[in-house]
């Protein structure tokens, strides 16, 4: 759809810088335009200056914004990749030159025809378009020709791609059903440079997702994606060291490997409990010095994320609540969209893009407004969390009777903070499974089949913990 509408402006306007907007989104600041032309103008950068990236701000957010809809740990990371020779492509709410997509920088001047339909496709009013000379045919005030618009469809049209470099050297790129991201990473590749600016008036306003099953499914989409530029040759840890500086390269490899976070997540939700379960010491006693090196290890990250959010003029709530969300994501979405982005890659499976739903259901929005977490997702979603949360309040419960009657609780202690954390910070999973009785509960059958599922994860566990 980008390019088809690329294409299309080249003919109608053929304006060198373009707005890039998600049809949810709207301009809430007039001047942006001139706060972009500002950098894209400046003599010193302009050469290189591919495009003006823009936070993304929402209309809707409510104060506890329980979803973590505005997605606050994202932006610190383009402002920090910003000192990098700019901050990746966000998808929505930034200028772009229209040269950059189009990559005439390295078009020959004596190019012939043919060479540049291979690239470009067959419309020859579009290769015009492509001199720095050109004016369109229509001005605002024009009424196009019949020639015109059958000119206009045929660039518009689903086949107009086929055997060119569109989506592959021209244009948004194709090759990951995250374009922007994959499209940042080849113009950076290319020589452009990008620049985060974040006004103290927000320039775009947007609809955020407001109901959970809509953001794990979008989360879901995003981290396929992102599997599918980290597992091919296009790795940002190969392809980009070469291209880039090795600092960049690393910072677009943080996106797209952080996602494997939820194979130590997983493996800290199960193990430590199951050994808890079966009297298996894994850490350091209290006593122990290196008990001290664990406690420094987890204490140091809470109290870095804890400083963030206050400067950044959030609560202590929202700590609870990033955490919260980062775990709810590491154990549905990076699991899932991992296995889909592999099974797309190696063509087991059909690689879609579905807009996020962000139609407004009055009982979800009423929840989100007033900090009640709605449970009405897709079984294969919640399923993973519930039986988690079950597993760890039973090795909880179990563990604090069985090591407080033996008087064993400094050998355990660790053991027996890791599931009193996870219970304490998803404690809206516990009021869902057993205490609500609204709409937006967990599902009964979903808590059974989570039950059922935690049964056998501790049955095949002692099996091999005894074994």
């Amino acid at each position: 759809m980008y390019n088809l509408q690329l294409r299309v402006s080249g003919l109608i306007s053929n304006f060198p810088y373009i707005l890039v907007l998600d049809c949810d989104m709207y301009c809430n600041d007039p001047t942006s335009a001139c706060q972009a032309m500002c950098f894209f103008l400046d003599p010193k950068i302009s050469s290189k200056l591919g495009f003006v990236q823009f936070p993304q701000k929402f209309h809707n957010i409510s104060e506890n914004d329980i979803y973590d809809s505005q997605l606050r740990f994202f932006w610190p990371k383009l402002e920090g990749m910003d000192g990098l020779r700019g901050s990746l492509l966000a998808g929505t709410g930034f200028y772009i030159k229209r040269e950059a997509l189009y990559q005439t920088s390295k078009v020959q001047k004596d190019i012939d025809l043919v060479q540049l339909q291979k690239a470009f496709g067959p419309s020859n009013d579009f290769i015009k378009s492509l001199k720095q000379n050109y004016k369109p045919n229509a001005s605002k005030v024009e009424v196009f020709s019949e020639v015109s618009l059958k000119e206009i469809r045929f660039l518009a049209s689903c086949g107009y791609d086929n055997n060119t470099k569109w989506g592959k050297e021209v244009g948004f790129r194709y090759f990951s059903v995250l374009e922007d991201y994959f499209t940042g990473f080849n113009l950076h590749c290319n020589g452009w440079i990008s620049v985060y600016l974040n006004p103290a008036r927000p320039c775009f306003l947007g609809s955020a997702t407001t109901n959970l099953n809509e953001i794990l499914v979008q989360y879901t989409r995003w981290v396929a994606g992102l599997v599918e530029v980290a597992i091919s040759r296009f790795s940002p840890l190969i392809y980009g060291p070469l291209r880039m500086s090795t600092l960049q390269s690393m910072g677009y490899a943080e996106f797209a490997y952080d996602i494997l976070i939820f194979l130590p997540i997983y493996c800290l939700a199960i193990v430590p409990q199951l050994c808890l379960l079966h009297g298996i010491h894994l850490y350091p006693k209290v006593s122990n010095p290196f008990f001290t090196v664990f406690s420094f290890l987890f204490l140091s990250c809470q109290l870095k994320h804890i400083q963030e959010i206050f400067s950044t003029g959030h609560s202590i709530r929202t700590w609870a609540i990033e955490q919260r969300i980062w775990m709810l994501r590491s154990l549905t979405c990076y699991m899932y969209g991992t296995l889909n982005g592999i099974l797309e890659m190696i063509g087991l499976r059909e690689a879609n893009f579905l807009p996020t739903d962000k139609a407004v259901n009055d009982e979800q929005y009423k929840h989100y407004q007033m900090g009640i977490y709605d449970f009405q997702a897709s079984v294969l979603l919640l399923a993973p969390l519930c039986t988690l949360y079950i597993l760890n309040l039973a090795a909880f419960i179990i563990g604090i009777t069985k090591f407080f009657h033996i008087q064993q609780l400094r050998e355990m202690f660790i053991q027996l903070f890791i599931p009193l954390f996870g219970i304490l910070i998803n404690y809206p999973l516990f009021e869902g499974m057993f205490l609500r009785k609204d709409e937006g509960r967990v599902a009964p059958s979903v808590t059974l089949l989570s039950a059922a599922l935690c049964i056998i994860i501790l049955y095949f566990g002692s099996l091999v913990l005894i074994y």
